[in-house]
């Protein structure tokens, strides 16, 4: 299967401001001089190859949303911002016949639903979208965000058919061809991770979720349900410090336990997700490359492979 990222922020969208910009433009321009770039350079290739991934792109802006492809029909975690810019992709294929998207809802804060009412697909007659998850309110929220004098345009007039599934945590379900388990998470209001297996491949989506352990049996239901996983996306948003000094109890986690659990699980690939709006693109390539350090020297060479989300990015499970 295939894994496209979307929406990779956490709590609101990140901006990108004229500060952004002329600190990339900056440093750019700093390596060009270093490596004497001049007439007759191939332009491409050395932003490709020269230049830093937070220099040349972005870890993104848009709020949750993954898809995960192998199959007709299309399966998502999350409908923040990042579902707009899904939409609008699969609007530059015209002839697409209408679809059903599967959308597997973690919960209810604005940044995991805010995208919905900007998703042309909704809006489409002959498109079906089915919304799964555990939250008894789910379908009211959906609404009340698309009220006035929230929206100028109300949920009931969408032109697709909208569907709420409510299932239950631990329970596993079959949807468009994937074996589908929810678990509960801590987190404020309650959220919820999704294990999706698919011909022998495995795919956890892990995001707004605080571990605080105190021993290795309060440990032991995470790390059953991130077994053996192929991909685990992980909420890493706050810096390990301040997860436990100033953000402890918000909700959410960070690079290290991140790493810690997906090592004892026996993770083959962590991907840092729903990172901190206000940190920057030089912010989190930095945490990335700490993480990575510090995984090859617990594993003696780097057996967990480790990488950071961001929009559009695509992986291949």
């Amino acid at each position: 299967m295939e894994v496209c990222f979307w929406g990779t922020r956490g709590s609101l969208p990140a901006s990108v401001n004229t500060d952004n910009i002329q600190r990339k433009l900056s440093s750019a321009l700093e390596v060009a001089v270093e490596k004497g770039l001049g007439s007759g350079i191939d332009i491409e290739a050395f932003i490709t190859e020269e230049l830093p991934f937070w220099v040349r792109g972005t870890y993104g802006t848009n709020t949750s949303c993954v898809e995960i492809r192998d199959g007709d029909d299309f399966v998502l975690c999350d409908a923040g911002t990042g579902l707009r810019d899904f939409g609008n992709y699969l609007q530059t294929h015209a002839d697409l016949p209408p679809k059903d998207f599967h959308i597997f809802i973690s919960h209810m804060h604005w940044d995991h639903i805010q995208g919905f009412p900007f998703f042309v697909p909704a809006y489409v007659r002959g498109n079906r979208v089915t919304f799964y998850g555990c939250h008894e309110e789910m379908k009211e929220a959906f609404k009340v965000q698309q009220s006035h004098p929230f929206f100028p345009f109300r949920f009931e007039d969408l032109g697709a058919e909208i569907h709420f599934v409510h299932i239950t945590a631990e329970k596993a379900y079959d949807v468009a061809g994937f074996k589908v388990t929810p678990k509960q998470q801590n987190h404020p209001g309650k959220s919820y991770g999704y294990r999706f297996v698919r011909e022998g491949k495995t795919v956890v989506y892990s995001t707004d979720c605080e571990h605080k352990f105190q021993s290795d049996e309060d440990t032991a239901p995470v790390v059953e349900f991130f077994d053996e996983a192929d991909l685990l996306i992980f909420d890493a948003q706050y810096t390990f410090v301040d997860a436990c000094t100033i953000k402890e109890d918000w909700g959410h986690s960070n690079n290290l336990i991140g790493m810690e659990l997906a090592q004892k699980a026996g993770v083959k690939h962590l991907c840092l997700y729903h990172h901190e709006p206000a940190s920057s693109d030089e912010d989190l390539d930095k945490l990335l490359r700490n993480t990575k350090k510090l995984a090859a020297l617990l594993e003696e060479g780097g057996a967990l492979k480790v990488s950071m989300a961001w929009d559009r990015m695509r992986i291949q499970v």
